[in-house]
């Protein structure tokens, strides 16, 4: 781990510190919501001065002023403008990472992919993911593995077609619903609870059938239920919390967890400080770790893993106006959702060592740490994609 990174204080003597960093650098590690490699923190005030300047004329168009930052940074990245986009991939550890496709419209779609093919063009230390071996070579090889992934699937509306297309390019792992409801079911955010639509039970069949994992972190109760029950492949939510541990509308219940493990699927634990504890300012490690010992407790330790969705590749003026104009949009309640707020322990990806040394602190043993580092994940990507 590198000592500019946040070190979190577990209290643990030298040889459990030297037993953590020796799994950490050979544990194959999964991240399957990974909004890195940057974070507002990793980024030069001088960098984030400029954008700001630079992006201000539209401060008038929400959606524009709100994505044009991450844009930005990638953009300066590809040309070798921000060396802390490789670097604190490389000092986290995390062998593979999601790289996601936007799917809210046709437009989104191609722009997306433009965007992420050029990651894969760009970087030679970065592979696209198609089949578990991928990830494997990566990590054999000193490289980095970019999962293509989707939280959303409204922008297909019902063109399975274009989700053939999509597969083609690299898409691995689709999320259902969004929040709301659409197409396919109805999201953690509707009161309706309506589970999936006739189209969404076509579409889990198709998924099943093309060899993509399907995702309910967002849906409703009911839609990840019905997911689990029509699906005859391993289901997932990439990036969840224990609604027993804190009730958020993002956080499942035992009844999901265990229906998800029944189908042989994986629960990523997110760290997202508004959804895992009610005081977002006052959220530590120990609070993500707390939701992994649960999940471990009541559906085992092969069905466990990590989907951290925070922090995100921007700036911090971004965030907050992210949060107070595009969140409500979204289905989050005022004053809910992204902002600045961040996981003590895990304020930079280069911190994620920080992860492996709590489950070191918790008594896991060696085999049940690589396994919800990344293990479980590499399991259930093989059995689904290959």
């Amino acid at each position: 781990m590198n000592k500019d990174s946040e070190w979190f204080d577990f209290g643990l003597d030298k040889q459990a510190e030297e037993r953590a960093k020796m799994l950490h650098e050979n544990s194959t590690i999964i991240d399957l919501l990974f909004q890195g490699p940057l974070s507002p923190s990793a980024i030069p005030d001088e960098v984030s001065a400029e954008l700001k300047q630079a992006y201000e004329p539209y401060r008038n168009d929400p959606h524009t002023y709100s994505s044009l930052p991450r844009k930005g940074l990638l953009d300066k990245a590809l040309i070798g403008g921000l060396p802390q986009f490789k670097e604190e991939w490389y000092q986290s550890g995390i062998t593979a990472g999601n790289r996601q496709l936007s799917l809210t419209n046709h437009e989104s779609i191609i722009k997306s992919m433009a965007e992420v093919q050029v990651q894969f063009d760009t970087f030679d230390w970065l592979i696209k993911v198609k089949t578990a071996q991928d990830i494997r070579y990566a990590k054999e090889n000193g490289l980095k593995a970019g999962i293509i992934t989707s939280q959303e699937s409204v922008g297909l509306q019902t063109d399975l077609t274009l989700l053939d297309a999509l597969y083609d390019f690299g898409l691995r792992v689709l999320q259902l619903t969004y929040n709301r409801q659409d197409y396919v079911g109805a999201g953690c955010a509707e009161k309706s609870n309506a589970g999936l639509t006739n189209f969404g039970i076509d579409l889990i069949a198709h998924l099943n059938q093309r060899g993509i994992l399907i995702d309910t972190s967002h849906c409703g109760k009911q839609t990840t239920l019905d997911a689990c029950h029509y699906s005859n492949k391993p289901v997932i939510a990439s990036h969840t919390g224990v609604e027993n541990i804190y009730p958020h509308m993002r956080c499942k219940s035992d009844e999901e967890f265990k229906a998800i493990a029944e189908t042989g699927g994986v629960i990523g634990v997110f760290a997202m400080p508004w959804f895992i504890h009610e005081e977002p300012n006052h959220t530590t490690i120990d609070h993500v770790l707390d939701h992994i010992d649960y999940l471990v407790k009541l559906v085992g330790e092969d069905h466990v893993g990590i989907g951290t969705d925070w922090p995100m590749s921007d700036l911090t003026w971004s965030l907050v106006y992210f949060k107070e104009h595009i969140a409500p949009l979204l289905g989050f309640a005022s004053g809910d959702g992204p902002s600045t707020e961040l996981v003590k322990g895990l304020e930079k990806y280069s911190s994620f060592i920080n992860i492996t040394r709590g489950l070191v602190k918790r008594g896991y043993g060696d085999e049940q740490i690589q396994k919800i580092l990344g293990l479980n994940w590499l399991s259930v990507f093989e059995e689904v994609c290959g």
